[in-house]
């Protein structure tokens, strides 16, 4: 067979084998279930066999209380495996039921190709020292305990997936959908990706830098009593001025010097900060709908100029305004 007629028998599909275990949370599993049954070869076969297994087999409860059928780890189970991912579940994790399934794991996680973890699944690859030496990443309310109980894991925290070799973990619940998106991108191709993110109305793909939450939602979170809600909704309907300490006291009715230590206190973040990351949140999302130049809509969310746009972005996103809409941008007609 000549390179240019085996370079055009599309590849053998993809055995993909998701272990669970009781109390899993559902959607670890029928996430990337879902988004792999979906991904298509160019010819139009289906691109994996997707396999959900668990220790002993059969139905097999989640938080939900929706039980799946799965299948036994075992030999048979786990032949020809290319991919096995583990699920996460409630934290606190229910240890006697993910350390039956790491003990079952046990025998093949050197099989795959390529191994990985949904939210918390994390913890079973770590008790396992797969881990170790590498970058990873958990559910954002498991990230302390698992860079505590495990030191030699460098957690990032703020990812919403992380691949270190052949091991990938993802963040909590929906990011093990985005997690299967970069693989299907690896495996197939952009298009093949874009194509199960639009079938499934995702409206993002996200990358795997990208926050657990948005800029806003942390912003809420830290303000927990919520005592500058009203200010934030001005600051987001005034992005275009100059959002001095001056003028946001005055917004606030409070002196600037007062303003600028209490909002410190009750939000952990300086009011220029703030302003900062209510612009990029802003931008994000005309860039990810508007048709706009970068320079309009740096102007329009306050930032001034398309360069002090793009600082911010690289140092709060790590990625720059047009590498941004060119991820996650409204394709063109």
């Amino acid at each position: 067979m000549t390179s240019e007629a085996a370079a055009a028998v599309p590849p053998e599909r993809r055995k993909i084998v998701i272990a669970t275990y009781a109390g899993a949370k559902m959607l670890d599993v029928t996430g990337p279930l879902q988004a792999f049954s979906e991904a298509r070869l160019e010819d139009g076969r289906p691109a994996y066999t997707v396999v959900v297994a668990s220790e002993s087999g059969g139905l097999v409860g989640t938080d939900t209380g929706v039980a799946l059928d799965t299948r036994t780890l075992d030999a048979a189970t786990l032949r020809d495996v290319d991919t096995l991912l583990v699920a996460g579940g409630t934290l606190p994790e229910p240890l006697a039921q993910t350390e039956a399934l790491r003990a079952a794991l046990g025998a093949y996680l050197e099989w795959p190709r390529r191994l990985g973890s949904i939210c918390t699944g994390a913890f079973i690859l770590a008790r396992s020292g797969l881990l170790d030496g590498r970058e990873a990443t958990t559910h954002w309310a498991a990230c302390a305990q698992l860079a505590r109980e495990y030191p030699r894991i460098t957690v990032k925290s703020d990812s919403i997936f992380v691949n270190s070799g052949r091991i990938w973990t993802s963040a909590g619940v929906s990011a093990g959908i985005d997690m299967a998106l970069a693989m299907i991108e690896q495996d197939l191709s952009h298009r093949a990706a874009l194509d199960v993110a639009r079938g499934l109305v995702l409206f993002l793909k996200r990358p795997g830098g990208q926050a657990q939450f948005s800029i806003e939602l942390r912003q809420q979170m830290q303000d927990a009593r919520g005592r500058f809600d009203a200010l934030h909704l001005w600051i987001r309907a005034n992005l275009d001025k100059d959002l001095s300490v001056p003028l946001l006291a005055g917004a606030a009715h409070m002196s600037p010097r007062n303003f600028a230590r209490v909002y410190q206190r009750e939000t952990g973040l300086s009011p220029a900060r703030a302003v900062e990351l209510m612009r990029i949140e802003a931008a994000r999302r005309l860039l990810e709908t508007a048709g706009d130049p970068i320079q309009r809509i740096a102007h329009r969310t306050g930032f001034g100029d398309d360069e002090r746009m793009r600082r911010a972005f690289v140092k709060t996103l790590g990625v720059s305004p047009n590498a941004y809409r060119a991820r996650f941008g409204r394709p063109s007609s």
